[in-house]
């Protein structure tokens, strides 16, 4: 059965013009106020420095506002082609892991592989564990989980173990040496990280729509977040399960046939992947040079200049992840994709991409420097008050905040109303979306999902400030020349104590601190407007440890509270089995579970 994709790239196309048409007149009126308003004293070099940077600043907000709009007006999807009959091709679902609890990670397998089973499909799945464990302990415990997963899934001769000697290339490397040496053994490959989970009619799904479309190479899911018990990760999980439907929705309208990889719970055809995405070891020493550590979308747009279509298929349900429990866990995932996204700009001019490659490219590196840019423009706009003559403003003005000299307040209500439009309102549009189609009986009904989203826009707001600061120090750290690496990821409880968000969050506090004397000096008219910003940062240690506390119950709901999926059902089951009974390996186990 044929693709359909003549509608797909028409209604691309105009997703794409409407977006970026909207998004640059909203950042050209941003940047007309400062110049209108300025106009009256003469347009000095710091009013065109901070035009500049509010259009840039205002762009990029008005990027993911458009995303969001799109979403929500993007009802009609072009046709999906499935096949309905048997399913002929292998699959084999890859599980990279480096350094996880082997555990939770073999019960995961056991309970997708349980879940297949479960559909009668009569296909053929396959599991491949690579591990690029560098402990060796750890190691000894995935081999003798693994072999408990032989034992309990009868699984010899359809699930395999190995483990690199050396994890050259990280995870990409990982699946790039398995593709190549044991590839041709399969058609797809389902590409799942270590705390992945996928129902198996999800799977099956997956695999009867690459089969029906020819030229489909890379098939994207949205994952939910599930698991989160923190206030900070209870928040991640809701908004990853009310606000990110839409947006991916809006993603995938202007995307098309060029869409994005998110490097896990994707299906991908193995030779079409084993042709186009073998990864260059770009120039020059790391963190720039090396090998690229944002990956997926770099594979994404090797497929696509190969002619390949690469799609994201938002209405998929049954597609699962973890998320951080914590600020510093977040920002030491964060810091790696800012150094991988960063790379990107090695990549731009690289030959044969697609234009729209190239934007998304663009567009990662925009997301990591746009906090630099909101940073250059305070710093510009306390430059404007410090250096400009300073008269008294007026105590008889009937205003609750300072007057800006110049008549500058104005430019500081349109900015505070710009900002609270591009972030604010399509997240309360949303909420609207979810009231008037049903889908907010999920998220507590009408009361508790506008609850949620409240708490939600207010807690984000809070810690925005301590984010951009670590993530404002990722850019600076990479544009140094300190490399990052590929530290773990933290799977575990997450709870921090006061001592420990102390450490990580103190430079945090005192820059601050640092920040709010140097504008009480230079420029105390606008020690108000910026306390929003200085504040959360001088108690950054103490918003780190409070978020990193158990949410309670009722906070954020989702539809996973009270409607446990199958497949976590599964899991759960799994590891309490193990928990009661957990014999030994024996040697022949451990052997036969080693890859070839």
């Amino acid at each position: 059965m044929a693709q359909p994709d003549a509608p797909l790239r028409d209604h691309t196309r105009g997703a794409r013009a409407l977006a970026i048409a909207a998004s640059i007149l909203a950042a050209a009126a941003a940047g007309m106020v400062f110049q209108i308003y300025g106009a009256a004293d003469g347009v000095g070099v710091l009013d065109v420095l901070r035009s500049t940077l509010i259009f840039l600043s205002t762009w990029w907000l008005a990027w993911g506002a458009a995303t969001a709009l799109l979403g929500l007006t993007s009802r009609q999807r072009p046709p999906v082609a499935r096949i309905t009959g048997p399913i002929t091709g292998r699959t084999v679902v890859i599980v990279p892991v480096y350094n996880e609890d082997p555990r939770i990670t073999f019960a995961r397998i056991a309970a997708m592989d349980a879940s297949i089973i479960a559909t009668h499909s009569g296909a053929q799945v396959d599991f491949a564990v690579l591990s690029d464990t560098r402990d060796d302990k750890i190691a000894l415990q995935e081999q003798h989980w693994f072999a408990r997963l032989l034992a309990r899934q009868h699984g010899e001769g359809r699930m395999f173990y190995r483990r690199r000697e050396k994890n050259t290339g990280r995870k990409a490397g990982n699946i790039e040496e398995f593709i190549t040496s044991s590839g041709a053994a399969w058609d797809y490959a389902v590409i799942l990280d270590a705390d992945s989970l996928m129902e198996g009619d999800t799977i099956i799904e997956m695999i009867r729509r690459i089969e029906a479309a020819p030229k489909l190479a890379l098939l994207q899911t949205l994952p939910r977040v599930v698991g989160g018990r923190s206030r900070f990760g209870r928040a991640m999980q809701f908004a990853a399960g009310f606000h990110s439907p839409i947006f991916a929705r809006g993603l995938a309208a202007t995307q098309g046939r060029t869409g994005p990889f998110w490097g896990h719970n994707a299906i991908v055809r193995i030779r079409a992947w084993a042709e186009s995405c073998g990864l260059p070891e770009l120039p020059g020493r790391a963190p720039f040079g090396g090998h690229i550590m944002s990956h997926d979308y770099v594979e994404a747009a090797l497929l696509a200049r190969a002619g390949w279509l690469v799609r994201l298929d938002d209405d998929l349900e049954g597609s699962y992840e973890e998320g951080p429990e914590n600020i510093i866990d977040h920002a030491k995932r964060d810091r790696r994709w800012c150094q991988g996204n960063l790379q990107h700009a090695k990549l731009l001019c690289a030959p044969g991409l697609k234009p729209w490659s190239r934007f998304v490219f663009v567009q990662g590196i925009f997301a990591y420097i746009a906090p630099l840019i909101w940073l250059a423009f305070i710093a510009a706009s306390i430059a404007a008050v410090y250096w400009v003559e300073i008269p008294d403003y007026f105590p008889e003005a009937n205003w609750p905040f300072p007057v800006f000299p110049n008549d500058q307040t104005p430019k500081a209500i349109g900015l505070a109303v710009g900002v609270f439009g591009l972030l604010v309102m399509p997240k309360l549009l949303v909420a609207l979306d979810a009231i008037f189609t049903g889908r907010a009986r999920g998220f507590g009904g009408i009361g508790g999902s506008l609850r949620a989203v409240l708490t939600e826009l207010a807690l984000s707001s809070v810690i925005a400030p301590i984010l951009m600061a670590f993530q404002s120090r990722s850019v600076l750290q990479v544009l140094l020349g300190r490399d990052g690496g590929w530290p773990p990821n933290n799977r575990g409880d997450g709870g921090l104590d006061i001592a420990e968000a102390w450490a990580a969050g103190r430079w945090i506090s005192f820059l601050g601190l640092a920040g709010m004397i140097a504008i009480h000096l230079m420029a105390p008219v606008l020690t108000l407007w910026l306390m929003p910003v200085a504040l959360p940062m001088m108690i950054a240690p103490l918003l780190i440890w409070w978020t990193s506390r158990n949410a309670s119950p009722h906070a954020f709901p989702v539809p996973e509270d009270t409607k446990i999926p199958p497949i976590l059902a599964r899991h759960d089951a799994v590891l309490a089995a193990w928990a009661i009974s957990t014999p030994a390996p024996t040697a022949t186990m451990v052997a036969e579970a080693k890859l070839g």
